[in-house]
């Protein structure tokens, strides 16, 4: 049996291929025919034909009906394990957070058109916010999710509104998607969002997206609107923003070392 050629940087190169796949698949949305595989690998149809089939059979991709591949459910514990490493990598910058802050520090991903929490690290205060580590929410309705919302492309948050609706968490919650977009942009100017009691009655929440994240992510503070007033939010802000780069930071150099 031949041996297998090495990729640009070492590695097996089928392996090499293989991953680019599923990359290519994310980027066309999750599904895509042999040829569109193809176009976009720039690989020959037998190669791509080789590859699919092995990821097929373990799982990473599956067939559909109408005869196109799409991601793979085995994809899905992959995924949700890694978000929660990267939950724990980020504790300490969070408990960094909540020490100069005081409130309520949370790590959000975008996973499957939602928002899962991955880490949170509590205040210090006998009424202080609580989101469990795991938990689901649509990211119309969050702070957390509309700063992710806020830097991605339009029509990317259209499909997703689409797929998802916009259900309304309180009366405050954005319900309709041209309101919901006139506040993306706002938040995309101002560098944080605001969840202004939309998820939680009472409840006000800062959030800031990470830079280069491999998957949309953001961080938080949240706390009692009677304690996160207009003057605290001016103080808290700039700090989730730092902690968020920061985070940022950890990973673009942690992707320069591998």
């Amino acid at each position: 049996m031949p041996a297998e050629k090495n990729g640009r940087d070492g590695g097996v190169q089928s392996l090499q291929r293989a991953f680019e796949l599923l990359e290519h698949l994310a980027d066309t949305g999750g599904e895509a025919s042999l040829s569109e595989l193809a176009t976009l690998s720039g690989l020959p149809m037998p190669t791509i034909h080789r590859l699919i089939r092995t990821l097929v059979d373990l799982g990473y991709v599956r067939q559909n009906t109408n005869r196109r591949y799409a991601l793979g459910a085995r994809l899905i514990r992959l995924g949700e394990n890694a978000s929660m490493q990267f939950g724990a990598w980020a504790r300490p910058l969070l408990a960094e957070l909540v020490e100069e802050v005081g409130e309520t520090a949370n790590l959000a991903v975008l996973e499957r058109d939602e928002v899962v929490y991955v880490a949170q690290v509590p205040s210090k205060h006998s009424m202080r916010m609580f989101t469990e580590v795991g938990r689901r929410l649509l990211p119309h309705g969050t702070g957390v999710g509309k700063a992710m919302l806020a830097h991605l492309p339009p029509e990317e948050v259209r499909s997703l509104l689409d797929r998802t609706g916009m259900p309304a968490y309180t009366e405050h919650t954005f319900t309709d998607p041209d309101a919901l977009a006139a506040e993306l942009s706002r938040i995309a100017s101002q560098g944080y969002a605001l969840d202004e009691a939309e998820q939680e009655l009472g409840v006000r929440c800062v959030a800031v997206a990470v830079p280069g994240a491999p998957v949309p992510a953001a961080v938080s503070v949240s706390g009692p609107s009677g304690r996160l007033t207009a003057e605290a939010v001016a103080h808290i802000a700039p700090a989730v923003q730092r902690v968020a780069d920061a985070l940022g930071a950890s990973l673009s150099q942690a992707a320069l070392s591998v």
